[in-house]
């Protein structure tokens, strides 16, 4: 079948809330995708952040495959074999002391946002159904209900009401804000290090360790939504691993399974996971078998195959090339690692078409808040990649 026939079936058998770049992918390797008419493409979002370790990448294929071989899931009614060594491996390399696991990012908030809660009531002694949480204008943690609830983006939330209440907005970025947000009732702020969706905005120097400081001093639980930014995205192994602090909660997902299977996890000291007991939060699919083996194996890739280190080493190649642009269009280029935004002003005609002039370069990227570009490449990619990218995104950027 031809690309245009399977676009065909899509949009007519498909609900139609995605506006994907026509191009139809059948196969991936590394940081290279090939079409059905087998044309070649690099890469550049990585399936936001879920592929950091490369399409199809060898070792985690074959942890992937023995283990479907052998048991792929019991449910939680029963233990694995592989459940308790993926907990103790990712404390240890996050230095948690508690692991809940999940499949989608979006379960892994609604998890932190239930534990918080009632954490809050339990420990805190907030009043019930009364609990607060804080949270920043443009984030992105999800698509549920709940998770809406707290969007600032219309396009995220208009039409999926009523909502559930309990959240207050305030600015990202801006530590008294949250200061002068905290009452008796707040039992969380819930943040991402650096907004991937709103188009990488990073927060001033010094931002994540005050406002560590600010909950320490308060009382409240601090979460980091790492499901995009963490497991080597930024350079770090985890993105609040830059002003060295360490969130109460921290959420990852996306490459926690390199691309091969929904796993997601919150990582949590004792206190809050804690005030779970049995048979009040779970999942059918969650610490599966074959979802842990392919964990630890994804987990082994990004720490033996030094990629946390070459994303922040390509990265801040990657981005200082690009700021060597010459075009008036362009606002800003920003990033941290191989999360690179580039932000043309909104006066222009947004970052679509460039978009699809890239695609017919080769390269596969995509707009968000209609004038940016993301550059998130997998972490594998080298500097001679980098080389070929630069070589067709100048000339296409510059105009």
């Amino acid at each position: 079948m031809k690309s245009s026939e399977y676009i065909s079936l899509e949009d007519t058998f498909g609900a139609q809330n995605y506006k994907p770049l026509d191009v139809v992918l059948e196969r991936g390797q590394g940081i290279w995708v090939w079409d059905v008419e087998g044309n070649k493409y690099m890469d550049c979002l990585s399936a936001y952040s879920a592929i950091n370790q490369g399409h199809c990448n060898p070792k985690i294929m074959d942890a992937l495959v023995g283990q479907a071989q052998k048991l792929t899931l019991t449910s939680r009614a029963f233990r694995n074999d592989q459940l308790g060594p993926f907990y103790k491996e990712l404390c240890e390399l996050t230095n948690s002391r508690k692991v809940l696991l999940m499949n989608s990012g979006a379960e892994a908030v609604e998890t932190a946002i239930k534990a918080v809660r009632k954490w809050g009531y339990m420990v805190k002694g907030v009043p019930e159904d009364r609990a607060e949480i804080i949270v920043c204008r443009n984030n992105f943690h999800g698509r549920t209900v709940t998770i809406i609830s707290f969007s600032t983006d219309p396009g995220s939330s208009t039409g999926f009401g009523p909502f559930t209440p309990g959240f207050k907005v305030i600015e990202f970025g801006d530590a008294g804000d949250l200061e002068a947000a905290i009452t008796d009732k707040t039992v969380a702020f819930l943040v991402e290090p650096i907004q991937g969706e709103a188009g990488v905005i990073i927060p001033p120097d010094g931002y994540l360790r005050d406002i560590r400081n600010i909950c320490t001093d308060t009382g409240i639980t601090l979460i980091f939504d790492e499901i995009q930014t963490g497991l080597g995205r930024t350079g770090k192994l985890l993105a609040e691993e830059h002003e060295n602090v360490e969130a109460d909660l921290t959420l990852i997902g996306k490459a926690l399974s390199g691309g091969f299977y929904p796993v997601s996890a919150v990582l949590s000291n004792a206190e809050v996971l804690g005030v779970l007991k049995p048979g009040e939060h779970g999942s059918t699919f969650g610490g599966n078998p074959l979802a842990c083996a392919v964990g630890r194996s994804a987990l082994k890739v990004l720490v033996e195959d030094g990629l946390i280190q070459n994303a922040e080493k390509m990265g801040l190649y990657f981005k200082e090339e690009l700021k060597k642009m010459n075009n008036p269009n362009i606002k800003e280029v920003r990033g941290r690692g191989l999360l690179i935004g580039v932000e043309f002003h909104p006066e222009t005609e947004g970052a679509r078409q460039y978009c699809e002039k890239l695609k017919n370069a080769g390269l596969l990227c995509k707009e968000t808040h209609h004038n940016i570009i993301r550059f998130a490449p997998p972490l594998t990619i080298t500097k001679d990649d980098i080389d070929w990218a630069l070589a067709r995104i100048i000339p296409i950027l510059s105009k």
